[in-house]
């Protein structure tokens, strides 16, 4: 079984920062394309930051410059820092792991950006 488990999510003011992780069992990081997506109400999953298994990062004009994301292969986990939260990144974080043949999601953690 595989298993995607996200945290860190929560309530944080506009200007603030959050880290998220992603913790993997089952599979090794290292091995996949990992990505967090996001999903705001109404609106459809979008991607917001995805690493290689080179370590190549890329992300969306939206939010480059105030995401990064990271991988430490020893705890097989991904992060997401976030820094300069402004309230439009209010959504959903899901974590994505694909491999050839298979992709895993997991059940989403929330980010609330309000004063």
């Amino acid at each position: 079984q595989v298993h995607l488990v996200e945290s860190g999510g929560g309530l944080v003011q506009p200007g603030g920062s959050l880290r998220l992780s992603c913790a993997v069992s089952g599979e090794f990081v290292n091995i996949a394309l990992m990505g967090w997506y996001r999903q705001a109400p109404g609106k459809q999953r979008e991607l917001v930051a995805s690493i290689t298994r080179s370590s190549i990062t890329n992300y969306p004009d939206s939010v480059k410059g105030r995401f990064t994301i990271s991988r430490d292969n020893a705890k097989n986990t991904v992060y997401l820092q976030m820094i300069s939260l402004k309230p439009e990144d209010t959504a959903v974080y899901y974590c994505k792991f694909s491999a050839p043949g298979r992709v895993y999601w997991g059940q989403g953690t929330q980010v609330t950006v309000s004063s």
